[in-house]
């Protein structure tokens, strides 16, 4: 089948624009080469106005149209999506997902045929290049297949292959992670204001500090606990917060939530 264009979204929200965008800045595709289709025309002009992409209201334009297929609709959207659009899906086409609880073998039932898909969980950081992704494929995707959708997925950030029982625990440690890092940060920051701060200057200091503490672990290769020892001198500051974030159940709070949110996608 010839194809009009290499990249297709059927959905254009928040996460399908961070894709974009990280794809474009490094030059994987050109705005040209790709199409986005949304039944919504703020969310289509929203992307064409900042990315330059075609975009269409109709969802099998976009399937017929593109090599690669980038299913970013909401989960509860996915079987009636794909009901739409199966039965112009070809053999030779990829497809992409990104909803969490969406199995490859839920998705082959729910197209019917031999489909080449491949399940991810990206996050938003993908928008500024520091997006952190899990992959697996289905028995169809070729290992030609599987590099090339890693080189996509690996455009606007880190990607990984796992397993496909590991996905649910990716949703809680890096899908939804950003939003806990994002309530950190503000919380950080308020109590900068709280001291004095300006605000500004304190969402500064406050994403900063975040910024060069995941570097360092990132680069170090140290352990966090043993990072976090090196900050804390006897008897002085930062222990005392440490005190204080351990008697409020900090790290149990951080891991509860993360079981609900992985509880979640597990059952969506």
């Amino acid at each position: 089948m010839s194809q009009e264009k290499k990249l297709g979204f059927i959905g254009t929200g928040n996460m399908a624009g961070a894709i974009m965008g990280g794809i474009i800045k490094n030059e994987i595709f050109r705005p040209e080469e790709i199409i986005g289709a949304d039944i919504s025309p703020s969310g289509r002009d929203r992307v064409k106005n900042t990315y330059g992409i075609s975009v269409t209201d109709n969802n099998r334009e976009a399937a017929e149209q593109s090599e690669v297929l980038i299913l970013s609709v909401k989960p509860q959207y996915y079987a009636d999506t794909i009901a739409e659009i199966r039965d112009c899906i070809s053999e030779a086409q990829l497809i992409i997902t990104i909803a969490p609880g969406k199995t490859l073998a839920w998705l082959e039932e729910q197209f019917g045929k031999l489909v080449k898909i491949v399940r991810t969980m990206p996050n938003t950081p993908a928008l500024v290049g520091e997006g952190m992704t899990a992959a697996c494929a289905n028995r169809y995707v070729t290992d030609r297949e599987k590099e090339y959708a890693l080189r996509i997925l690996g455009s606007f950030g880190k990607v990984e292959t796992v397993p496909e029982h590991l996905i649910d625990a990716v949703v809680a440690v890096s899908g939804s992670s950003p939003a806990y890092v994002f309530m950190l940060i503000e919380a950080m920051a308020d109590a900068a204001v709280s001291g004095g701060m300006p605000r500004p200057q304190a969402y500064q200091f406050a994403a900063q500090a975040v910024f060069g503490s995941a570097k360092m672990v990132m680069e170090t290769g140290k352990h966090p606990g043993e990072l976090k020892d090196m900050v804390c001198s006897p008897a002085g500051t930062t222990i005392e917060a440490v005190r204080v974030l351990e008697e409020r159940g900090f790290r149990s709070a951080v891991i509860e939530a993360m079981k609900a949110c992985a509880d979640v996608s597990a059952n969506m």
